[in-house]
């Protein structure tokens, strides 16, 4: 079976790598590079029980586990390790807590231990997963995709790229919030783009295995900073989100004015041992969301052949492999083997009409 996946982050990445496993021909097509966008710059937490009563929750399960599965029997090393995290906030008055290197914070709650959080390097989970893909036979081709190819029963037969056609007996539409464009395709719920900025400090091995999420109020305002310390000796750090129009290219995203300074200030004003840690990278992305707040993922089922992925907003690394294990199963017997898609199904939300789609 032929099968395109369009979209080359975690959810692409994951989904090209369990159908490749499964022995089917996968392409694997993306516009700009393997993560480049959300799947690269966001913080990478994993926790086993904290989407517990919702929609995602047999995916999150499943997921938390194959990520140390994953990791055990891959040969690259993406970082991942499992941690405690805390829930702190602002105070003029901090007491002696169990994170020692943090300034004016308490910490309020203890929300998961090392057997029910954990980490990874989400560029690096991500360039693994699609690496994996390709070693097991599947292929990596550049370009954007422009549209679907339908034969005369309305079934997807390929995709449509700039200077070529990709014959496919299914396609995967993963890509992020970038997958709204699909909507002049095929019918496809809204999807919007929300956008976050974060960066990553070089600290060394002072840090240890502590994710922290925190809540303070300062000259920048209100903000909800989390701060998760890698095994690589860096320190990612995110605060400040926003709604604005998503570019065509994501290389084209940008920070918002004036975002990292905030959020440079915030850092250096809750953990002062983090003072001569220099910035390494600053990154800008957007996360995808749907109406709902829950991701899509399963068949199309007005057009036979076509599959959706995308939506996962700030659980996407953690939930990209069971995404990709239940897609790759749906694909290739009809119905998945570990985690129910029913509560996901594109359906449950109307279609975008494709007279509103807007791009520039």
């Amino acid at each position: 079976m032929r099968v395109v996946v369009c979209g080359a982050g975690a959810v692409g990445a994951a989904t090209a790598f369990f159908l490749a496993e499964a022995g089917a021909d996968v392409t694997l097509v993306e516009r700009a590079d393997v993560a480049c966008a959300a799947s690269g710059k966001s913080g990478g937490f994993l926790a086993l029980d904290w989407c517990d009563g919702q929609p995602v929750a047999g995916l999150a399960r499943r997921s938390f586990a194959l990520h140390e599965e994953l990791a055990g029997r891959l040969p690259a090393d993406w970082g991942y390790r499992r941690m405690t995290a805390y829930a702190g906030r602002e105070t003029a008055d901090p007491r002696e807590g169990p994170v020692g290197w943090l300034g004016p914070v308490e910490i309020v709650q203890t929300l998961g231990g090392p057997d029910t959080t954990a980490q990874v390097i989400p560029e690096a989970f991500t360039r693994a997963l699609a690496e994996a893909a390709v070693a097991k036979g599947a292929r990596r081709v550049d370009g954007a995709v422009e549209g679907l190819v339908r034969g005369r029963s309305g079934a997807v037969e390929g995709v449509r790229l700039a200077r070529r056609i990709l014959e496919a007996d299914r396609v995967v539409i993963a890509m992020g919030p970038w997958s709204i464009l699909a909507a002049a395709w095929l019918p496809m719920p809204i999807i919007y783009g929300l956008k976050g900025h974060s960066m990553v400090l070089r600290t060394g091995d002072r840090l240890p295995a502590e994710a922290l999420f925190l809540e303070c109020e300062g000259p920048e305002g209100r903000a909800t900073p989390e701060i998760f310390p890698r095994p690589d000796g860096n320190t990612y750090v995110c605060a400040i989100s926003s709604q604005t129009a998503l570019p065509m290219d994501p290389l084209d995203v940008g920070p918002d004015p004036g975002a990292f300074a905030r959020l440079e200030a915030i850092v250096r004003r809750l953990a002062p041992a983090l003072d001569d840690c220099p910035v390494v990278t600053r990154g800008a992305c957007f996360r995808p969301v749907t109406a709902d707040g829950w991701p899509l993922v399963g068949a199309v089922e007005a057009m036979p052949g076509a599959y959706v992925a995308t939506g996962h907003s700030v659980w996407g690394i953690l939930n990209a492999p069971a995404t990709g294990e239940a897609l790759a199963e749906l694909i290739g017997t009809g119905s998945t083997a570990h985690v129910s898609l029913d509560a996901l199904r594109p359906e449950r939300l109307p279609p975008l009409h494709p007279g509103r789609l807007v791009t520039g």
